[in-house]
C-alpha cells in the first residue's frame, strides 16, 4: 500500500490507526498542547485505549452514540479517539446553542454518556437516561481505566462523528461522516498532486482554534494528527491569545473566518509582529473583502487559501490557492476556487441535469468525503444525496471555463454571521411566537465586523407598538444568541409573491 508523508500507510486506515501508527514511530513528539499540558502521541494513543475501556466497562456498544457539550480542548480529541478504539460514534454539541435546541439533539442522538464541561453540566437532564460527567472529572476517571487497546474500532464505512447541521425550516440534522468521509481524500491523492497550501507534514504546527462541534475545528485538529503534526487546541478565539501563541509556537498553519482574521489584523500588536514561520492562512465561511485581503497580506506575509465544504462534505472540498490572491483584485478572487483532488462537482438544475459553464444553478459534489447519510433522516437524506452519490448542497453558483466555481446566492436564504449559519426560517419561529408579532421576514445585511448580520423586519400586530431590544431578548431566550436579530425594522407589510412567498431578495435590496 502507498506511503503517505508521515510513513503510515494511509490506505484505509482508521483514525484509531492514525494515532497508533504516530505512538509507535515517535511516541515523544507532542500530538496536542492546551493551556500549557503537552500530550504526546503516545499519551494520546494511551488515554485513547483509556477511555474506550472505560466506555465498553460503562456497557456502551458498537455504534453507540456519546456526546461532548463543551469549549475546545485536548480532552476532546482524547474522548473522540477512545470513542472510536471502542466503536462508538462521538456527537459533540455546539455549546452556544440555547436549553432547547441543546435537548433537541440529546434526544435525537440518545447518547449513552455526555461529557460537559462543569458551565454547561445544568443542560443536561438527569433522568434522560445518559450518564453525564464533567469535564473536570474526566481525567480521574481515565486514568481509572486499563490502557489495553481494545481494537474493537468501527469499520472504514461506518460512522465516526455525528455533526448537526443547522435546521432550514425544521430541526437540525445529524450528517454521519465515516474514517472514510473524514480521511480518504488525503489517503487517496498523491502528495504532488496535493495543492501546496494543503499538503501537511509532520513540522507542521497548527492552530486549532475553530470550535470543534463545526468541522472546520474537528476537520482541522484531525488533519493536523493525520499527518503527525504538532495541534495548539484554544478553548475559545481570542485574538490578544492567539497572536501569543503564534508567535510562541511558530505556527505554520492557521484556519480562521474572515471576521476573526479581521480582529487579528486589528490588534495594536500585529503590524509589528514578524510572522515569517507562518505559512498558509485558511479562511472560510464568507468570502473576503479586497480591503481585508490588503491589510492580512500586508500583516502576515503568508499565503492565504479559501476553503469551501460544508458539514456534509466533512469540510473542504474547493479551495481558491494563494497564487489566486492578488493585492489588487481580480476575478477569481469572487470565486470560491477550483475542486481538490478526488472531487467531483458540477452545476446542475432542478431537475438533476448538469447544466453548461456560465448558468447558474445549484452545485452539486461528488466524492469519498461526502457523509453516509442524515442520522435517522432517510427522506432527508434522499433529498440530499442521489442513487449516484451527488449531494446538492443548496447553494447556487456557476463554473468558469477554467473550472473556477463561483457562488451567486444561497438557495436556502442562509446567513452567515461570525462564520456561523443562520437560517431565517428558525429566526423567524422564534419571533413569531411574541404576542406583538404579526408577521415578521429575517435577512443577512452587511457588517463591517461580522460579514454579515441578523435582520429582522417586523409587521407589529395592529395597535402594539413592540420594543425592539425586547423582541431581540424574546429571540435570545429561544434561539442561539448569535442566531437572534442585532437589528430590528418595522413596517405595514412585507412583500410576497402570489403563492405567499416572503420576496427576500427585495427586502435586502432595500435594507442594504
Amino acid at each position: 500500500m502507498r506511503q503517505g508523508e508521515a510513513g503510515i500507510s494511509m490506505q484505509r486506515s482508521v483514525l484509531t490507526d492514525i494515532v497508533r501508527h504516530h505512538a509507535a514511530k515517535t511516541p515523544d513528539a507532542i500530538a496536542l498542547v492546551f493551556e500549557e499540558r503537552e500530550t504526546s502521541f503516545a499519551a494520546l494513543d494511551r488515554h485513547a485505549s483509556q477511555v474506550a475501556n472505560g466506555l465498553i466497562a460503562a456497557g456502551l456498544h458498537p455504534g453507540d452514540r456519546v456526546a461532548y457539550l463543551g469549549k475546545n480542548s485536548d480532552l476532546y480529541f482524547e474522548y473522540w479517539l477512545g470513542a472510536a478504539k471502542a466503536g462508538i460514534v462521538l456527537v459533540p454539541i455546539n455549546w452556544r446553542l440555547a436549553p432547547p435546541e441543546v435537548a433537541y439533539i440529546l434526544g435525537d442522538c440518545e447518547p449513552r454518556m455526555v461529557l460537559a464541561d462543569p458551565e454547561f453540566l445544568d443542560r443536561l437532564d438527569t433522568d434522560a437516561g445518559y450518564k453525564p460527567m464533567s469535564t473536570s472529572d474526566f481525567a480521574t476517571w481515565r486514568d481509572a481505566q486499563d490502557a489495553t487497546d481494545p481494537a474493537r474500532e468501527a469499520g472504514y464505512d461506518d460512522a465516526v462523528l455525528q455533526l448537526y447541521t443547522s435546521g432550514t425550516t425544521g430541526n437540525p440534522k445529524g450528517a454521519l461522516l465515516s474514517n472514510r468521509s473524514l480521511l480518504a481524500l488525503r489517503q487517496d491523492t498523491p502528495v504532488d498532486r496535493m495543492p501546496a497550501w494543503n499538503r501537511w507534514t509532520a513540522k507542521d504546527v497548527a492552530l486549532i482554534a475553530m470550535p470543534i462541534f463545526h468541522i472546520s475545528g474537528s476537520g482541522w485538529g484531525m488533519w493536523s494528527l493525520q499527518h503527525g503534526g504538532k495541534g495548539i487546541v484554544v478553548r475559545e478565539f481570542d485574538p490578544h491569545q492567539v497572536l501569543d501563541l503564534l508567535t510562541r509556537y511558530r505556527i505554520t498553519k492557521i484556519m480562521m473566518v474572515p471576521t476573526a482574521m479581521k480582529i487579528v489584523c486589528d490588534h495594536p500588536d500585529a503590524a509589528g509582529t514578524d510572522f515569517s514561520f507562518l505559512q498558509t492562512i485558511c479562511y472560510g465561511g464568507s468570502a473576503i473583502p479586497l480591503d481585508l485581503m490588503r491589510q492580512a497580506i500586508a500583516v502576515f506575509g503568508c499565503g492565504f487559501a479559501q476553503m469551501y465544504g460544508m458539514t456534509e462534505t466533512a469540510g473542504t472540498i474547493v479551495g481558491l490557492p494563494p497564487e489566486d490572491h492578488d493585492p489588487d483584485g481580480n476575478a477569481r478572487m469572487r470565486g470560491i476556487g477550483v475542486p481538490l483532488p478526488g472531487v467531483e462537482v458540477r452545476i446542475v438544475g432542478e431537475d438533476g441535469i448538469e447544466l453548461p459553464r456560465g448558468a447558474v444553478g445549484e452545485i452539486a459534489t461528488r466524492s469519498t468525503a461526502n457523509m453516509i447519510a442524515y442520522y435517522n433522516r432517510p427522506d432527508a437524506t434522499a433529498e440530499t444525496v442521489d442513487s449516484d452519490g451527488w449531494l446538492r448542497t443548496g447553494d447556487a453558483g456557476y463554473m468558469d471555463e477554467d473550472g473556477y466555481l463561483y457562488l451567486a446566492d444561497r438557495i436556502k436564504d442562509m446567513i452567515i454571521t461570525g462564520g456561523e449559519n443562520v437560517y431565517p426560517a428558525e429566526v423567524e419561529n422564534a419571533l413569531y411566537s411574541h404576542p406583538d408579532v404579526a408577521d415578521v421576514a429575517v435577512i443577512g445585511v452587511s457588517d463591517p465586523k461580522w460579514g454579515e448580520a441578523v435582520k429582522a423586519i417586523v409587521v407589529p400586530v395592529e395597535g402594539r407598538t413592540p420594543d425592539p431590544a425586547a423582541l431581540i431578548a424574546w429571540a435570545r431566550e429561544r434561539i442561539a444568541a448569535y442566531k437572534a436579530p442585532k437589528t430590528i425594522a418595522f413596517r405595514e407589510t412585507l412583500p410576497r409573491n402570489p403563492s405567499g412567498k416572503i420576496l427576500r431578495r427585495l427586502l435586502r435590496d432595500e435594507y442594504r
